[in-house]
């Protein structure tokens, strides 16, 4: 899965709460509540919940842009998602 191919990549993305992993963690999450958003349109709740997780996803790419570019561009090319900037 594409945990397992940014765990080869670098061997300081092993730590569970390194800023790629909460990344692909959040991203799961968005596609999956997206999903269910599909289905369940008038689901406000959970509307605002993908907002709160699309935010703090933001701001976590933001960190790593600033920290290291090039672990930012590896997660971005590998999640398939928008760059920030």
């Amino acid at each position: 899965m594409l945990t397992n191919q940014l765990n080869s990549e670098s061997k300081n993305i092993n730590k569970i709460g390194s800023i790629e992993e909460q990344v692909v963690s959040l991203t799961q999450r968005v596609k999956f509540i997206s999903n269910h958003l599909k289905i369940n349109k008038k689901d406000y709740s959970s509307q605002r919940g993908l907002r709160k997780i699309l935010g703090k996803r933001k701001r976590l790419l933001t960190y790593l842009y600033k920290k290291d570019f090039l672990k930012y561009k590896f997660v971005i090319q590998s999640l398939g998602i928008r760059s920030l900037k």
